[in-house]
Formats: C-alpha cells, sequence, structure tokens
C-alpha cells in the first residue's frame, strides 16, 4: 500500500506489495523491489536499485549526493540487496566517478539508528552496525561483520569478514578476517571468537583460526614471513586462507597489538 500522501516520482519503479508510508519521498531513477515497506517521512533518491523484503524506517535519506567536494554532479549507482533492516535516520550515500561509482549494500544486514554508509562502500551480506556507527567513503565490508555503537572507520580501509569493531573505536588500519579491534585509534584485542561461536564453527577451525592468529600477531614475524609459514595451514584450511588473503590484500597495514608504551 502506497499512502496518498507520499511523494513518487512518475520515473520511479515500484514492484507490487510494497509499503510507503506518508510524507515519504520517492525520486526518479528508484527501483524498488517486492515486499520492501518503507515507513514515513523517509527520503530516496536515484539512481538506487533496492532489492525485495527490505525495511526502511523514517527519517532514513538513502541514495542521496556525496558531500565529497570532488563529486560534481555525475550519474551514480546505489545498490541495496534483499531482506535488509535500515533503521531510524540511517544515511547511505550514492558512489562517485572517482572510484566505482557504485556503493553497494549486499543482503541480510541491520543497520541501526543513523548509521552512516559513505560513498563507493561496499558492504557484504549479514553485517551489522550498531546505533551511529559510521563507516567513511571506499570502506570495503565483509560478510558477517560486526560494528559497536559510535564506532567509525577511515576512508579506503578493509574490514574484513567475521570481524568484530568494538563501540567508540576509530580504525585507521585494515582489519584482516575474524579479529576483534578496539580503542582509539583501535589495535587488535583476539580473534572474534564469540562471533565463530554463534556460527557454529567447530574446534578444529577454531584451533586452526588460533595458531594463525598467533603467527601473524605473537611470533614477531614480518607480514611476509608470516604470509609464507600460514602456507601449509592455509591449504588445509579455507578459514585461514580468508584470514592469509585478508592480511595479503592489506593496502594500508593491518591493524596491530597495542605497544605496551601505548597503555596508559
Amino acid at each position: 500500500m502506497i499512502d496518498g500522501r507520499a511523494i513518487i516520482d512518475p520515473d520511479a519503479r515500484i514492484a507490487p506489495n510494497v509499503e510507503i508510508g506518508p510524507w515519504t519521498m520517492i525520486g526518479a531513477g528508484v527501483e524498488i523491489g517486492e515486499g520492501t515497506r518503507i515507513a514515513s517521512h523517509a527520503v530516496i533518491k536515484g539512481p538506487t536499485r533496492i532489492g525485495r523484503n527490505n525495511r526502511i524506517f523514517q527519517f532514513s535519506t538513502v541514495g542521496e549526493d556525496t558531500p565529497a567536494l570532488a563529486y560534481g554532479g555525475e550519474p551514480t549507482i546505489l545498490e541495496i540487496g534483499d531482506n535488509n533492516v535500515i533503521r531510524e535516520g540511517v544515511t547511505i550515500h550514492r558512489g562517485m566517478v572517482q572510484d566505482r561509482g557504485k556503493t553497494v549494500i549486499g543482503n541480510n544486514c541491520l543497520l541501526m539508528a543513523y548509521v552512516h554508509v559513505g560513498h563507493d562502500c561496499i558492504l557484504g551480506n549479514h553485517v551489522i552496525m550498531a546505533n551511529n556507527a559510521s563507516v567513511a567513503g571506499h570502506v570495503s565490508v565483509g560478510d558477517h561483520a560486526n560494528f559497536g555503537g559510535y564506532c567509525g572507520v577511515a576512508q579506503f580501509r578493509q574490514i574484513g569478514a567475521h570481524t568484530h569493531v568494538a563501540a567508540m573505536s576509530l580504525v585507521i588500519k585494515d582489519v584482516p578476517d575474524y579479529m576483534t579491534v578496539g580503542g582509539n585509534p583501535a589495535s587488535a584485542i583476539a580473534l572474534n571468537t564469540e562471533g565463530m561461536k554463534r556460527r557454529g564453527y567447530d574446534a578444529e577451525t577454531m584451533d586452526a583460526l588460533k595458531t594463525a592468529h598467533r603467527i601473524v600477531y605473537r611470533q614477531g614475524l614480518t607480514v611476509a614471513n608470516a604470509l609464507k609459514a600460514l602456507e601449509p595451514l592455509a591449504a588445509t584450511h579455507p578459514q585461514v586462507a580468508s584470514f592469509a588473503a585478508s592480511v595479503a590484500a592489506s593496502k594500508w597495514g593491518i591493524i596491530r597489538l597495542r605497544k605496551q608504551s601505548d597503555l596508559p
């Protein structure tokens, strides 16, 4: 049902059984898939493609231009998958041509109140961002990543799959898969074992990842030597291979343990 007080651009393409509340604005170039429900007072601008069975709550702004000074009004895209929940006051910006020209939200994500997703970000599937968590432009986020409230991620950083960023942290380095990080600036804390338990990882897999973690973080090796040492374990455990690949892919350097001299 579309409320008669909603403002719908004639160029928008809205599937059957979509719900749109009063005083919501749907702009030109917006596509909305079946079963999606949009509350009142939301703003959705295009070009934006929204999949099936999403929920978008009041006062969200989805598909707005980026405020980046380099953006000159070029046509760019926002793509949102299926079964996502976008809560009150969330802001999601489209891409800019200086990068991929596209911002992407995967499937089954939960973005809690006042979350911000900057231009050209890529969020995987099952990502959870608690209230006021923010990722700046050009950030990539792996599947099942979890962000605590009020944390922030600097632009161009990579947040690996199955990671946890603690509340009120500032991330200025890349976070490998399966890591828990926290602090301002954030440092490595440990593996995200709680997340692995929730997703049913067996003891052998968790032990392999713990060994991989010790090789990278506890043996004083360079990244190149640590990756070499991980090769036998990665050959038999795909999760370790994923962890190693995320370390190897880092462009800004991986997040490290806090030095004793940095402790209060």
